[in-house]
């Protein structure tokens, strides 16, 4: 089978950060910005315009106009002034949209191999920025950027650390120090001043240059406003997700461009301050400060250990239309008296025995007392431990193998004792392996629960529940114990499981010398009925009696005449790995409609009833690409076909949903679908057409 793979990708990339200021033309750190708005004109206030080279045009951007580059010559270049001679901190973002790259290294900004640059990353479908002169130089993005669609990229260096950045998003980072070496190649936009011949095919906007490192909330702003007037708060103190260790808190932001006041909200609960309610608005004020936890402010007892609390401003200006702008939910915590986040975590399995245990002490905790021992009941009620100072427990002896330990940290804040949870994990050799993983979510109502046997174990005990405190807690006379379990057979199916709901499952193994209690597992099941998520497919090859590959299910055109669809790679990985809407794959399938109709069939094992749990629609998600050959796309379901409402569906970019509503199939027995069919033309009616390629993922029945 012979398939052609495709990539799509979203970046920000983004070398250091540090300043305070919003990117625009009054911050004393923007160096140059380039809006592309008709001409290469620096709208930095500093002068420093670029000159078009080639024959460079302008279409619509993100904010105005784009420069487009057409890859043969065209580039803008932007002198050598001293200005661009940054050697400590540097950011430069921009805004690209390229359906397909057509060379190594195609270019977006360059100072030349030296100094700084961004280009593609050699031949692959990311980003990547680099500085010459210091220890870390490249830095490759992960996320592919040509779909055609637009793309913001950050690069950030503070003179420690490189960042990278999609669309806002961190998309790598790595170490990095040391000056960066100054240039003699002039800068240009579009090409390599240094290694020419790297055009750029495509779109380019708002490229800003500063000589400091922005914070990611910094180049958030300058992906929203592009330099240009930003109405809402924010650069919030305490950051947000903070921990702020103390019981009381002064509160700032950063005022949204036309604020003349802001309208507070703060509260511990996320849904009064998302909606306004409750006590949660604390007045309008025109200062961009609030302090909590004093007398006389807000809680004025105190901000309470073990709390989040939540808060929003919105700027506020009467003569503005749009006012008020909604602000972000931003948050902090403040810490709990008890010991938290404890390493190993809570659940965890199959720990070294030799292993140091570690935890992040409470708040004003002085002195920890830690338990630790094979038994629930003896850890959670044991007293008269010796204080130590450090936050890490090193067992005298080391820890033994095939075993459920328990360990509990409490805290001494004089005159106070702060009990702690208790914790678990396992050790080499202990039941383990639970599938579904603890804390799964969205499993499917008709998943067998299985895990692997402890290595000495004789038998098994099995409980099972929607009560998580009901399952730790449950004994062999309790209804949550569902009964013993030969050894070899670790599995077992509770039935039809209910929609959009929560599970506990508890193992104990059996020895000779008794039942060893373990640890508690947790699911969620989904509110969806998975029809194919593309997860379950892999690599292995005929006859090997556990080969599930893609197109081995999805059965396309290969060897006939008239079929011109081709499900999968021809190469392992089979599945897509790299363009995904969820988890870890999805399938790729190229089409050819030249006197043919492309379709690939799935015949069903299960969903085959369409009306269980009340669903009524069919969801999933496609993404084609602009370079695509425009066709319809077609659903069936038998002898019933639904076609896509737009005729050019395999242009469409990016990842979209489409619904259908399970009536359309009209004349299907509904309890009783056999098979899907996913194709592109006029289903059974050859026509001339063109090529492409589409992915395909998460294919679900809901309600």
């Amino acid at each position: 089978m012979c398939r052609k793979p495709a990539c799509v990708v979203s970046l920000v990339f983004v070398v250091g950060l540090v300043f305070t200021g919003v990117a625009r033309s009054a911050d004393p750190g923007l160096v140059a910005w380039y809006r592309f708005d008709g001409d290469a004109s620096d709208s930095s206030g500093n002068n420093l315009h670029g000159t078009e080279m080639g024959n460079p045009t302008y279409e619509a951007g993100v904010f105005g106009q784009a420069i487009s580059l057409d890859g043969d010559g065209d580039y803008v270049d932007c002198g050598l002034d001293p200005k661009f001679d940054i050697t400590e901190f540097i950011t430069f973002t921009y805004w690209i949209k390229v359906a397909e790259f057509d060379r190594q290294w195609n270019t977006v900004i360059s100072r030349g191999d030296d100094s700084w640059r961004s280009s593609r990353a050699d031949l692959n479908p990311f980003m990547e920025a680099a500085v010459g002169g210091t220890s870390g130089n490249y830095l490759y993005g992960v996320t592919p950027v040509d779909d055609g669609e637009w793309h913001h990229v950050g690069w950030v260096y503070d003179g420690t650390m490189s960042y990278l950045y999609v669309d806002g998003e961190v998309d790598a980072t790595e170490e990095n120090s040391g000056q960066i070496t100054v240039s003699s190649y002039p800068l240009y936009i579009g090409d390599n001043s240094q290694a020419t011949g790297r055009f750029w095919n495509g779109l380019i906007d708002d490229v800003m240059i500063y000589n400091r490192a922005l914070t990611q909330d910094e180049v958030q702003r300058v992906m929203q406003s592009s330099g240009g007037a930003y109405p809402q708060a924010s650069g919030p103190t305490p950051a947000d997700g903070e921990i702020h260790a103390d019981t009381w808190v002064t509160m700032s932001w950063r005022a949204g461009d036309f604020a003349v006041s802001h309208d507070v909200y703060l509260s511990d609960n996320l849904d009064d301050v998302s909606n306004g309610t409750g006590d949660s608005f604390r007045g309008n004020q025109g200062s961009t400060m609030l302090i909590a936890g004093f007398a006389g402010f807000a809680y004025p007892e105190g901000l309470v250990p073990g709390t989040t609390y939540y808060w929003r401003i919105d700027e506020v200006n009467d003569t503005e239309p749009n006012s008020p702008w909604k602000g972000d939910i931003w948050s902090f915590s403040v810490p709990p008296k008890t010991a938290y986040r404890p390493d190993p975590i809570d659940g965890a399995e199959f720990v070294a025995l030799d292993a140091t245990l570690g935890w992040t002490p409470g708040f004003g905790a002085k002195l920890h007392t830690v338990y630790l021992g094979d038994s629930f009941e003896d850890v959670n009620n044991a007293s008269g431990g010796s204080p130590q100072g450090p936050a890490t427990y090193t067992p005298a002896s080391p820890l033994e193998s095939e075993k459920v330990y328990y360990w509990r940290v409490d805290e001494f804040d004089p005159p106070f004792t702060h009990k702690g949870d208790v914790w678990a994990f396992t050790t080499p050799g202990a039941v383990g392996n639970p599938q579904p993983a603890n804390g799964a979510a969205d499993v499917q109502m008709i998943e067998t629960l299985s895990w692997t046997a402890a290595d000495n174990a004789t038998s098994h005990e099995l409980y099972f529940g929607a009560d998580a405190d009901a399952v730790k807690n449950a004994t062999t006379a309790s209804p949550e114990y569902i009964g013993t379990r030969a050894l070899g057979s670790e599995s077992y199916d509770p039935g039809g499981l209910a929609w959009d709901s929560s599970y506990a499952w508890r193992v104990d193994e059996v020895y000779p010398t008794g039942a060893v209690k373990g640890l508690v597992w947790t699911f969620a099941t989904a509110d969806f009925i998975l029809v194919d998520d593309f997860e379950s497919y892999n690599n292995i090859d005929p006859p090997d009696p556990a080969s599930d590959r893609v197109f081995d299910k999805w059965i396309d055109g290969f060897g006939t005449t008239t079929n011109g669809a081709l499900v999968g790679h021809d190469l392992p990985p089979y599945a897509e790995t790299t363009i995904v809407h969820g988890g870890a794959q999805s399938m790729i399938c190229t089409y050819d409609n030249n006197l043919k109709t492309s379709e690939a069939t799935l015949t069903l094992v299960y969903p085959r009833d369409w009306t269980a749990e009340g669903v009524t629609k069919l969801s999933l998600w496609f993404r084609g690409d602009s370079g695509n050959a425009a066709d319809r796309m077609f659903v069936a379901l038998g002898n019933s076909t639904v076609y896509h409402p737009d005729v050019a569906a395999t242009q469409m970019t990016g990842w979209n949903e489409w619904v259908i509503d399970l009536t359309e199939f009209a004349g299907v027995d509904l309890t009783n679908v056999d098979s899907i069919t996913i194709g592109f033309g006029t289903k059974d009616s050859p026509a001339a057409g063109g090529t492409g390629t589409m992915y395909f993922d998460d294919i679900r029945l809901i309600q």
